[in-house]
């Protein structure tokens, strides 16, 4: 199908969809309905016979063009992976284990959060994960879901953007590579870290809410209500278990885990050329740079599958029919999941390739390019947060904005040029991180087992404060020549100072 330059009506699909899911509180219909409109608005704007058949036609192909059969694939088995492992006792033990050594409710949330910062190596194995591991311990200290899955995603693309070993540098790298401009595209991208004011506001947050309870909005009478009333969430399918063994340990849980990494981690390292013959890749830096993520996370969780079979199935914790019957039902309890990713991306692929979202954003961009120098990195982090709000995708994001951004930063600065790259990675991390419709967003909430409108919505106003505060660090970047102590220090403050405000707030008002 040949795009069709939508113009404004280009952001409609994203938004009627965003707004819908907000009001209505049901993401299925509203994704669908945002889809179908956006084929609406392609097919009378190509001017197609039988209007209403080509538009039902045009969702249909989208959709098809666009699942990435992998991230399903993945999703599904590490679902199959969790259940069973719950149905062995594993989790079970190591909730116990756990609550015997993590001692408080505070505790339980730092733990979260040290383990999300410590998973850098892909956003998607980190969503699933951490949540797979931590749940039980936050639910026995009454510790809401909304909560645990704001710390999964702060958690994710934050970290990830910012460690030079991951899919997401390897992205970035392989876009800075294509400007051409830069002779390492691996230093270019470690010289953007410090500026990453999203990424790192981010990170700071969701340990200043973890130490000091910093909760407000929203997320204020979610936590209340957990504490108080002991009601933590949406936890349909994701603590269900069939008569789980009363024979598990805290090892049934951990060696399938801790599989899961090992074999994830060599399958990045294989599919990156690591171990092929080629000596440019026989570094772990290159490898990780070079990886393919999606098909190498199925083959982690098929190996870590394996692994659990063998561990239970020979011991008589789980026969060979419990073993399939709880891998089945995993399958299943990822279903929701999954169908709100394949909806996510196929209205990001009408918006992006049909309508062609990115290009208005573009001519925005550009109709502005004479900004004043000071004021760039922060135009840039609104463009780069709008467009990647709007699409869900922080990839498709910076791939489109970086051969954009780095001729303009020449042309007006080029002393800023590291602080604009970064502003365009921050404000693709930001919209990413709050976009209803983004993948990440999408299995934090499954991750947590949370309501993925619930999620969205105690999110968002964390993510605003953290976002303003960086765009606060952006402009003080511009009007400094990038000076990092008084941008990021003044951001942090900022930062602090607005959160203990609102704190304050919430706390009065209860």
């Amino acid at each position: 199908m040949d795009p069709y330059y939508a113009g404004w009506l280009s952001i409609v699909p994203p938004v009627l969809a965003i707004v819908l899911a907000l009001i209505t509180k049901e993401v299925f219909s509203s994704l669908l309905l945002g889809i179908l409109s956006g084929a609406l608005i392609y097919s009378i704007g190509v001017d197609a016979d039988f209007v209403a058949i080509h538009t039902i036609d045009v969702t249909f192909q989208t959709m098809a063009e666009k699942v990435d059969f992998n991230i399903i694939l993945f999703c599904s088995l590490l679902g199959a992976l969790v259940y069973v492992i719950s149905l062995a006792g594993g989790t079970k033990a190591y909730g116990v284990w756990a609550t015997k050594r993590i001692r408080s409710r505070k505790a339980a949330m730092l733990s979260t959060g040290g383990l999300g910062a410590a998973i850098f190596i892909d956003d998607y194995f980190n969503c699933l994960t951490v949540g797979t591991v931590m749940r039980p311990v936050t639910d026995n200290y009454k510790i809401s879901r909304a909560k645990l899955a704001y710390i999964i995603d702060s958690t994710a693309a934050p970290i990830c953007i910012i460690a030079p070993i991951s899919s997401w540098a390897a992205a970035v790298g392989s876009n800075l590579k294509a400007t051409g401009a830069f002779d390492s595209d691996f230093a270019a991208f470690v010289a953007t870290i410090p500026y990453n004011f999203y990424a790192i506001l981010a990170l700071v947050m969701v340990f200043m809410v973890c130490m000091g309870n910093f909760d407000f909005g929203p997320m204020f009478k979610a936590e209340k209500q957990a504490r108080e009333e002991g009601v933590i969430g949406d936890t349909d399918n994701q603590n269900h278990q069939l008569n789980a063994s009363n024979r598990g340990t805290i090892y049934d849980m951990l060696i399938p885990i801790v599989s899961l990494i090992i074999f994830a981690t060599l399958a990045l390292l294989y599919s990156g050329g690591y171990f092929g013959d080629d000596p440019a890749y026989h570094t772990l830096g290159a490898a990780f740079g070079n990886c393919s993520a999606a098909p190498s996370l199925v083959w982690g969780s098929f190996g870590a599958l394996t692994v659990a079979f063998f561990l239970f199935v020979p011991r008589g914790l789980l026969t060979l029919h419990s073993f399939m019957d709880g891998a089945t039902e995993g399958i299943k309890a990822m279903l929701p999941a999954n169908m709100i990713l394949v909806l996510a991306w196929t209205i990001s692929g009408v918006c992006r390739n049909l309508l062609q979202t990115p290009e208005f954003v573009k001519t925005l961009f550009e109709a502005d390019g004479g900004a004043t120098a000071g004021f760039l990195p922060a135009f840039i982090f609104i463009v780069a947060g709008f467009l990647s709000f709007s699409t869900g995708t922080a990839w498709g994001t910076f791939g489109i904005l970086i051969p954009i951004v780095v001729p303009v930063a020449q042309a007006i600065n080029p002393e800023i040029i590291t602080v604009c790259l970064s502003a365009t990675l921050a404000g693709s991390v930001f919209g990413d991180h709050c976009s209803p419709i983004s993948d990440t967003t999408i299995l934090s909430s499954a991750g947590a087992g949370c309501n993925h409108v619930q999620h969205v919505s105690t999110q968002l106003g964390y993510a605003i404060i953290v976002a303003a505060c960086s765009l606060a660090g952006y402009i003080i970047a511009g009007f400094t020549d990038a000076n990092i102590w008084l941008s990021l220090g003044g951001a942090l403050l900022m930062l602090v100072i607005t959160v203990s405000i609102l704190h304050m707030r919430s706390a009065k008002l209860a």
